[in-house]
């Protein structure tokens, strides 16, 4: 039996990061775990992706920029 979601959204960590920087998805899913955001990280050799529900987006995207990351939008 195949299980399957369909109501996640993807938030991309931009830009190139260097290996010797630490915590970054921590940081990302400590402020949406405050929040009561629940996500699927994924992490590639050079991106790192955020999955939260469609739901939440808006929440999420609010938590983070009043952190200070910036939220570049796409529709």
């Amino acid at each position: 039996m195949l299980l399957e979601e369909k109501d996640w959204r993807v938030l991309k960590v931009e830009g190139t990061l260097d290996f010797s920087l630490i915590g970054i998805i921590s940081s990302i899913s400590t402020i949406l775990a405050n929040e009561k955001i629940s996500i699927f990280a994924i992490s590639t050799f050079d991106t790192d992706y955020i999955l939260v529900k469609d739901k939440d987006v808006d929440n999420a995207t609010n938590a983070l920029s009043n952190e200070g990351y910036e939220i570049i939008l796409i529709k």
